[in-house]
């Protein structure tokens, strides 16, 4: 074989690769948009004598992802300062039955198509090397026409009604995960958690079916809030818009990006086709 021949087939190899290495590193997006002003509804990490209140809303994958950032948006009280902001918390979660008891216990009226009793990953500021946060205040004086904050209950007393309008600070937290979610094709919950030194952080709504972000998904769920902790309604999980206030399903202001990555499957016949070609040459060669 001369060495002409050879240099080809190296060069016939390598930029087969470099064709293939594009579709490693696809981007991944999804959106919800931006706030509704339907609602704000709470979502905050336990504190002395406060109850963890978690509210969690979905997004798909349909395929291997990897998600390196989050954004969401929400009200911190009036006035508050955002270096009052001390913990940002990420979990997501499958669909029930997974990660679950199954059946359930019968506390709420359903629990299909809610969030599992468990979530599947985590990552938390306060672990070093997992996540990091900055804040950016949108508008410092935002009226949702409903929340949920405390009226979050088992069977007889899921609906409230909500409990009324509710102003504050609009921010959006930008989340970066330092360490970051790996995710095959799935249909997941997102639920975010945010520590203040004083106050409360409420999720606010988006409009659903998706109108703004990355437009709207078949089988988009809807927001399910609980509580964890003593008495708690954990691991149940209760839906916003259907059980506690009858308005309807509502989404969460949210977004995800990262990249795709393609299954081995891809790059093994890529590699397959590129070895077949270079045999052939080379046979070609010798006869």
């Amino acid at each position: 074989m001369n060495k002409r021949l050879f240099i080809t087939c190296m060069l016939t190899v390598s930029v087969g690769l470099l064709i293939a290495m594009p579709a490693v590193a696809d981007s991944f997006s999804f959106s919800t948009g931006n706030p509704d002003g339907l609602i704000a509804t709470l979502s905050r990490v336990a504190s002395p004598g406060k109850l963890e209140t978690e509210t969690a809303d979905d997004f798909v994958t349909t395929q291997a992802t990897i998600l390196n950032s989050a954004t969401f948006i929400g009200l911190l009280p009036s006035g508050t300062p955002l270096s009052a902001v001390t913990q940002v918390e990420i979990e997501l979660y499958h669909v029930f039955p997974l990660d679950s008891v199954n059946p359930p216990d019968g506390r709420v009226l359903t629990r299909k198509n809610s969030p599992s009793d468990n979530n599947f990953a985590a990552r938390d500021s306060k672990v070093p090397g997992q996540l990091s946060f900055t804040t950016t205040l949108l508008n410092p004086s935002f009226t949702a026409l409903n929340s949920v904050v405390n009226g979050i209950n088992p069977l007889p007393n899921q609906f409230t009604g909500g409990e009324g309008p509710v102003t504050g600070e609009e921010v959006q937290f930008n989340v970066t995960f330092t360490t970051p979610f790996t995710v095959g094709p799935d249909h997941i919950f997102f639920r975010p958690e945010v520590g203040l030194s004083s106050g409360d952080f409420l999720w606010l709504s988006a409009p659903r079916p998706i109108v703004g972000g990355t437009g709207p998904f078949a089988n988009d769920l809807q927001t399910w809030i609980r509580t964890d902790g003593p008495g708690a309604l954990a691991p149940d999980w209760e839906r916003i818009g259907t059980d506690v206030t009858h308005q309807g399903p509502f989404n969460a202001s949210f977004s995800l990006t990262g990249q795709t990555v393609p299954e081995p499957s891809t790059l093994l016949l890529l590699g397959t086709g590129l070895l077949a070609l270079v045999g052939l040459t080379l046979k070609k060669a010798i006869a």
